[in-house]
């Protein structure tokens, strides 16, 4: 067994747009199995059809809305759109990049894919529905307003779920406004979600709409992979994996698992590596690793001050080496 270490790297858009086809490793077919469980049909895309979510038995943080970091101006045809998904006991809210063309508003584009399509990482998921209507629009003190249609929010959620709904609409039409340049990522950013052009609207039943709200920090997720996105298939040589997290001063632990053409993985390099950034930012981390053509999992998890993993703050990803 092998250990590398690497230094943390300006966060790039991603690169990768794999694959659907997966199949998890033993050690997280149980969250993948909580995960299925949880999203019943709604995992499957949108298309008006009804389905019950609940979040776990957990209690629901009612921190005060929080002006968490904004994603950095991107020069790319990839666009941030935010999804939920599950790590132990904890449902948080992962980002993804994903491919955009044409010169559509970016806001509008990432919404739609928010509540339209599948994310690429099968641990995520969306309760939204995709709506009939969406239309979106920034005024010049850097609020953006969302008008959807009332059928978007044709899910049964408890209060919990619905929260992180919401936060994920918020988080996702920010990280696309600012991705793009189309608001100031230095100031404090805020959503108003009308539905069919009114206020006061109830989303799932659970949460009022109308007002302005801002990103809610305690829901991201702690940490997540970057590159490589899900099923990607990368050259063989070196290769270098990076993603990001809320805290800059823990280790991150990190695994690349091997699977034996069976359906088995076993451990084939370990390391740790160390986030950077400014005080209050997110942490950027990057590693590197040699590889020969195969299938693997990298598994990234944040290390206690005891050197323990936190279960609760683990993200996974499949790709192959071709």
């Amino acid at each position: 067994m092998h250990r590398q270490t690497g230094n943390a790297i300006t966060e790039p858009a991603s690169n990768g747009s794999g694959a659907r086809k997966r199949t998890k490793s033993a050690v997280v077919a149980p969250a993948m199995l909580a995960v299925m469980l949880l999203t019943g049909c709604i995992a499957n895309g949108g298309g008006g059809s009804q389905a019950t979510q609940s979040s776990p038995p957990m209690t629901v943080q009612d921190a005060p809305a929080s002006n968490a970091p904004l994603e950095t101006t991107q020069a790319s045809t990839k666009i941030p759109v935010y999804w939920i998904g599950r790590s132990k006991e904890e449902v948080y809210l992962y980002r993804e990049f994903r491919d955009i063309s044409g010169d559509g508003n970016p806001v509008t584009t990432a919404l739609r894919i928010m509540m339209a399509e599948k994310p690429l990482d099968h641990d995520f998921f969306t309760p939204w529905q995709e709506p009939g209507s969406l239309a979106t629009s920034i005024s010049g003190k850097n609020v953006i307003t969302v008008d959807v249609s009332r059928d978007a929010f044709n899910s049964n959620l408890d209060a919990g779920m619905a929260q992180r709904a919401i936060q994920q609409l918020v988080y996702t039409a920010s990280a696309a406004a600012s991705s793009s340049g189309l608001i100031n990522s230095g100031q404090q950013i805020q959503v108003v979600i009308l539905v069919d052009g009114h206020k006061d609207y109830m989303a799932f039943g659970q949460v009022k709409l109308g007002e302005p709200m801002t990103r809610d920090a305690s829901l991201v997720a702690p940490l997540w992979i970057i590159d490589p996105q899900e099923d990607v298939s990368l050259p063989p040589g070196l290769i270098k994996f990076n993603g990001r997290t809320t805290d800059n001063s823990r280790p991150i632990s990190w695994q690349i698992l091997q699977d034996n053409g069976k359906g088995e993985k076993s451990s084939l390099l370990t390391g740790q590596t160390k986030a950077t950034g400014e005080p209050g930012q997110y942490g950027l981390f990057s590693f590197g690793a040699t590889l020969k053509p195969g299938k693997y999992e990298l598994r990234v998890t944040e290390v206690d001050d005891a050197g323990k993993a936190i279960e609760s703050s683990t993200d996974t990803r499949l790709f192959t080496v071709a």
